[in-house]
């Protein structure tokens, strides 16, 4: 065994932004971790595109097909454990300009 010690348990769900009863903020915390889930699915795939597949590890076809799905479905749950902070920032430019279309 090394002298590294092991990595704290992560919570399930990291918190999400805050929201209050507002149905509106709530609306713009859903919007906004969903952009962010996008953003890092679109991320992760061109991770994925970039590496070189050689023929020992390959998954054919079929990994060639499925590859986005396992992209989006990466950034999906990045994003629901805490993601990378995006989802606070954007949620706060949602609400502002909401606010200046009032």
């Amino acid at each position: 065994m090394s002298g590294i010690p092991p990595l704290p348990a992560q919570p399930a769900t990291a918190p999400a932004p805050a929201v209050t009863e507002d149905p509106g903020r709530a609306r713009a915390a859903k919007t906004a971790r969903e952009f962010e889930a996008v953003f890092i699915g679109q991320m992760t795939k061109l991770m994925m595109e970039s590496v070189e597949v050689g023929d020992q590890f390959s998954g054919g076809h079929g990994e060639e097909m499925f590859r986005g799905i396992l992209a989006e479905q990466l950034g999906n749950e990045i994003s629901r454990r805490g993601g990378l902070g995006l989802a606070p920032a954007v949620m706060d430019q949602i609400i502002r300009l909401q606010g200046q279309t009032k």
